[in-house]
């Protein structure tokens, strides 16, 4: 009994970590709260993100200071044109003094990597990641180099500029559990931040930012949300609308099982956030755009009529509710 009281009080404040995590991001950063949850799902979910949005609202911010709370190692890189996969995974330099090569570890080992504007890498830079990003591990000439449990890669991309990119290919593109579509924050919110940057008293500093969390407890998190109950109708729900983007006439493309796995794991990881043990309808509504949007694509006639992938989600989302 005590054993199993003293479980109760440690997952509450583990919790309560989370819930103090989110106040602390929103007293930096105003509005963005959907992106927020988001990534903390993806963390919990062991998943990488991919950040679609213009510049200036906030990604790079969100990726560092989500970083900090949790006390884990960030890392940034700036994609380019001419960025080598050496420059982004390391390379092997001779040692003079120990007549031996030693392995100096590139930018991508860290806990949460983020990665700016990721379709500015030309292909062979950006194939280096499917490894690292699939299997948590980097191999160099012939030897394995594992990466942390946290692991998590944030890339941002924007979807205005497009001269001098360089397209993800899909099967990357299937590699990233959410694409989080970031707008422009509303009147409201502007002014918020026009209000902090006015007074420095009233502004948030991230020097000033204290850990309130460690990754000991985030991966325990990760435990528990791999714990919580979904009923089989849950599970058919999910089945249900994935399939519906494989028979849709205005989807060329349609998701395929790894998606399935995704709503499944990261409406678990949302529950948890939210403070439930069971996952529920809404959970899977609200995750199904940011797991959909990037793994299916339009027929060329949808495209040349208007149709947006985000109208079709949203169809399919409405069509399968009433079916359930």
């Amino acid at each position: 009994m005590e054993e199993r009281t003293e479980e109760v009080l440690e997952s509450t404040n583990r919790l309560e970590a989370i819930a103090a995590m989110r106040q602390c991001i929103g007293s930096v950063i105003a509005g963005q709260q959907q992106m927020v949850d988001l990534l903390l799902t993806a963390i919990l979910t062991g998943g990488h993100v991919l950040i679609e949005g213009v510049p200036g609202v906030a990604k790079t911010l969100t990726a560092r200071l989500i970083s900090k709370l949790i006390k884990a190692d960030f890392s940034r890189v700036q994609f380019t044109s001419d960025l080598m996969p050496s420059d982004l995974l390391g390379t092997n330099v001779f040692n003079m003094g120990t007549h031996a090569f030693e392995f100096h570890k590139g930018p991508v080992f860290a806990d949460i990597v983020l990665t700016d504007e990721i379709n500015r890498a030309p292909a062979k830079t950006q194939s280096a990641l499917f490894e690292v990003m699939e299997e948590k591990q980097v191999t160099i000439d012939g030897v394995r180099y594992p990466m942390s449990d946290l692991y998590t890669i944030i890339a941002t991309q924007n979807p205005i500029e497009q001269e001098g990119t360089y397209r993800l290919p899909e099967a990357q593109l299937d590699r990233f559990l959410f694409k989080i579509e970031v707008g422009y924050p509303n009147a409201e919110e502007e002014l918020r931040i026009l209000q902090s940057h006015n007074s420095d008293s009233a502004f948030t500093k991230l020097e000033n930012i204290r850990p309130l969390t460690d990754i000991g407890q985030m991966l325990e998190l990760r435990r528990k949300a791999a714990q919580v109950f979904i009923d089989e109708k849950m599970m058919q729900y999910i089945i249900r609308l994935i399939q519906q983007t494989r028979t849709h006439g205005q989807l060329y493309l349609g998701a395929s099982p790894r998606a399935s796995i995704a709503l499944l794991q990261a409406s678990k990881a949302y529950a948890i956030l939210q403070g439930r043990d069971f996952v529920i309808a809404d959970d899977i509504k609200l995750l199904a755009k940011p797991i959909l949007c990037h793994r299916i694509q339009l027929t060329a006639e949808a495209e040349m009529e208007g149709v947006t992938i985000e109208n079709v989600i949203r169809e399919i989302v409405e069509k399968t509710e009433n079916i359930c």
